[in-house]
């Protein structure tokens, strides 16, 4: 993932709202939801639910499919991969940070 990508991800995200609506897709997997089912799941109003899915889908981190008369919101577990690699691609200095002997490792 480009850099400037990473940044209009983590921008996406930095808003309670849309990281409610992108965790609740995360939970729901491939199967993804519908707005509505999205709305009422986060009792969030439509419109404003609206606006965060299209902050999401611009970001990369969604996408939308039609199916009949329903729009399918799915989080883009690609690109959310790719965001987590690139933030933890440094960690701990190469060094491997699950292992409770590694001394360089202040996440341990």
């Amino acid at each position: 993932m480009e850099e400037q990508a990473i940044v209009k991800a983590l921008a996406a995200l930095a808003q309670a709202a849309r990281l409610q609506v992108f965790r609740t897709l995360v939970v729901a997997g491939p199967l993804g939801l519908t707005p509505s089912a999205l709305a009422q799941t986060l009792e969030v109003p439509a419109s404003t639910l609206s606006f965060h899915l299209k902050e999401l889908l611009n970001a990369g981190l969604v996408s939308q499919e039609r199916e009949g008369r329903n729009l399918i919101y799915r989080a883009a577990f690609t690109q959310m991969n790719e965001l987590l690699a690139y933030l933890t691609a440094n960690c701990c200095q190469g060094e491997a940070c699950l292992t409770i002997s590694t001394p360089n490792c202040s996440a341990c």
